[in-house]
């Protein structure tokens, strides 16, 4: 074991006294160049000097934005593609048209609830579709000569005020005339059943239901006293009732025509931020060039290293 250990103790001290040696040679051998004249020693280390490039290697990854990731972000949020690339200017651009649009679509579509709930009430209180139904029976003869009355048994309940839907419609088909030249024909439409979107359209469009609202005129008997004349297709003896109605419901329809707009703007917002950030990334991922080096200079004296960081962008 003693010998063992003794052998182990030799050779590393042979080994030591290799490197020292090894080391002190190599000094030796450089302070042989040097002759002691400033200017000699000088060029002769720099003659002597080494160059290596120890480390150089392409950054871009670490600069280069993915233009897959900004597209996506900025579709599921206006301006986040562009944030994640460092454009805060439309990050702010985006992100308040996205804001604007959605704040203007909420307040309209309230809006047109709220006018579409007057308008309906409106007219549930001025318009009867009894009172339509009840005169245009009673004047069926001045309306088209052809039609009996009698074939329209069961169209009225005076108890209860109201109609039978599917003689009223079968009456207004026949008083239309089928294409005849008969007073009643501006009845262009059956009327949707009560409560629907297109019965409460009718009822403020089309002048045959002109004849329903209570202004236009006093029933007394099966007769309506003071009635403007009913037959004229052009609308200009439309009541008071019809036309205000008409304005209200179509203030109902401005207000839903914004805020569909503004939904159309919230879209269109998402996939301009979407395009503009794909193309974005792109362009700054072709433009953009960076390499780091990290150099070492052996002078003969001493080892220096030199960071080098070189950057080109291509306009």
């Amino acid at each position: 074991m003693k010998k063992i250990l003794l052998l182990i103790s030799v050779t590393l001290q042979i080994s030591i006294i290799s490197r020292q040696n090894i080391k002190t040679n190599e000094i030796t051998d450089n302070k042989k160049l040097l002759i002691g004249i400033l200017s000699e020693d000088s060029r002769t280390s720099f003659e002597n000097s080494q160059k290596t490039e120890l480390q150089s290697q392409n950054n871009n990854s670490e600069s280069k934005k993915s233009p897959f990731l900004a597209g996506v972000l900025s579709f599921v949020v206006p301006g986040a593609g562009e944030f994640y690339e460092g454009n805060y200017l439309k990050t702010a651009v985006f992100v308040a048209v996205e804001v604007a649009a959605i704040t203007v679509g909420l307040l309209y579509n309230k809006k047109g609830d709220d006018q579409t709930n007057y308008f309906q009430n409106f007219s549930y209180q001025h318009w009867s579709v009894y009172r339509y139904a009840d005169w245009t029976l009673t004047n069926i003869k001045t309306l088209n000569p052809n039609l009996n009355p009698a074939n329209y048994i069961g169209l009225l309940d005076p108890k209860t005020q109201t109609v039978n839907w599917t003689i009223l419609n079968q009456l207004e088909t026949d008083v239309a005339g089928n294409g005849q030249q008969v007073p009643g024909s501006f009845y262009s439409h059956q009327l949707f059943s009560s409560g629907t979107q297109s019965y409460f359209e009718e009822t403020g469009k089309y002048s045959q239901f002109n004849v329903g609202w209570d202004d236009f005129g006093v029933p007394n008997n099966g007769n309506y006293l003071n009635t403007p004349n009913p037959y004229d297709p052009t609308r200009g003896n439309l009541t008071p009732k019809f036309i205000y109605y008409s304005i209200e419901r179509g203030k109902a329809n401005f207000y839903y025509n914004v805020a569909s707009k503004a939904v159309l703007v919230v879209l269109a917002n998402h996939i301009l931020s979407a395009v503009d950030a794909a193309w974005t990334a792109a362009k700054i991922n072709r433009n953009l060039d960076v390499n780091t080096n990290i150099e070492k200079y052996d002078n003969g004296y001493n080892i220096v290293y030199y960071p080098k960081l070189n950057v080109q962008f291509s306009f």
